[in-house]
């Protein structure tokens, strides 16, 4: 499962060496497992040729979104991240396979006769999507900083799972939806839209495509007009949605999420449970404060947390510095002793 680079960049390094670093954040569009995927860059930009005495380098904190999984919504979380870490460790982020807008010069899935991975667009096709990033990109020996968001929660717990070897330091599970989906209140309402009635949202989107980037915005803008300390990067990600191949491609997760997410996977947090970081939300409509008091029931003796800031689920929208700061007094004593 080859990833395949396309170097079609914004805030291009081109000159810049390989290996340089980007502080204002690099996005690449690459073929991965044979579908689109755009990745964001913070740091060292590529891993490959990184020296052995270069500590700093030997760790990537890497950021697998939930669903939508496009990259931008996390722009300024990863930017504080990188911010608040001194600028010592790369932080990037691989978006959901098929979760961008590829640019004219890229299709959403590459023309080849290879067929890399059946339905790569699915949960399953995401997690190996995941894995086969890393293979290519990310040598075995660079210790990991895996930060979850919802699905990618989910998505990193079946990666430990299937990868053992993964030189994984900490895992950060932000608003873990890692069980009982369907049956959550949030799930209640959107099993029947994302499983019976998805076609039907394609139409909309197909006619709202052809609207002006700048109404498009604008539109975002209304919807979101409730949000205090609106996250600016969130209205460029969000019309990445009036993408009908996109938005095709995130309901079909959403409905493959709602039936296949169901039974915590005990046994692999058991295994890895030294090196995992639960944060769970006090309003949390996806994954509800009881399964936080099932799962500390389950594991006492885990790093479960709960917010008590009244953050939201989809934290990225208006809380992206203030979860970033958090992160980094998390992990204070684990990046100490390296």
């Amino acid at each position: 499962m080859q990833a395949i680079p396309f170097y079609i960049q914004k805030g291009s390094n081109m000159g810049m060496p390989s290996g340089g670093e980007w502080s204002e954040g690099l996005e690449e569009h690459i073929y991965c497992c044979s579908a689109a995927t755009e990745v964001l860059k913070f740091g060292q930009l590529d891993l490959r040729h990184t020296s052995d005495c270069e500590s700093s380098a030997n760790v990537l904190f890497l950021i697998i979104p939930g669903n939508p999984g496009i990259v931008g919504y996390y722009k300024t979380f990863m930017q504080a991240l990188y911010q608040t870490l001194d600028h010592k460790y790369p932080v990037w982020a691989v978006s959901q396979a098929g979760h961008c807008l590829p640019p004219d010069s890229m299709e959403m899935m590459e023309d080849t006769d290879i067929i890399e991975l059946e339905d790569v667009f699915g949960l399953n096709g995401q997690i190996e999507h995941k894995l086969a990033f890393l293979k290519q990109y990310v040598p075995r020996n660079i210790k990991l900083v895996l930060i979850g968001h919802s699905i990618g929660c989910y998505i990193i717990l079946e990666m430990m799972k299937r990868d053992p070897d993964l030189q994984v330091l900490k895992s950060l599970l932000l608003f873990p939806t890692i069980e009982r989906m369907a049956l959550s209140p949030q799930g209640k309402l959107m099993t029947p839209v994302l499983c019976k009635l998805r076609y039907a949202m394609y139409v909309p989107v197909y006619f709202l495509s052809f609207l002006p980037e700048s109404i498009k915005a604008s539109m975002v803008r209304l919807v979101l007009r409730g949000l205090q300390s609106l996250d600016e990067s969130s209205i460029p990600a969000s019309v990445t949605l009036f993408s009908v191949d996109c938005v095709a491609n995130v309901m079909y997760l959403g409905s493959q999420e709602m039936v296949q997410v169901m039974d915590r996977d005990n046994p692999t947090i058991k295994k890895n449970l030294d090196k995992i970081i639960f944060y769970y939300g006090s309003n949390d409509q996806w994954c509800p404060e009881q399964y936080y008091e099932d799962i500390k029931k389950d594991f006492p003796e885990g790093d479960i947390r709960l917010c008590e800031r009244g953050i939201r689920h989809a934290f990225v929208l208006n809380a992206s510095k203030e979860v970033a700061s958090m992160i980094t007094d998390w992990l204070h004593a684990d990046l100490a002793i390296l």
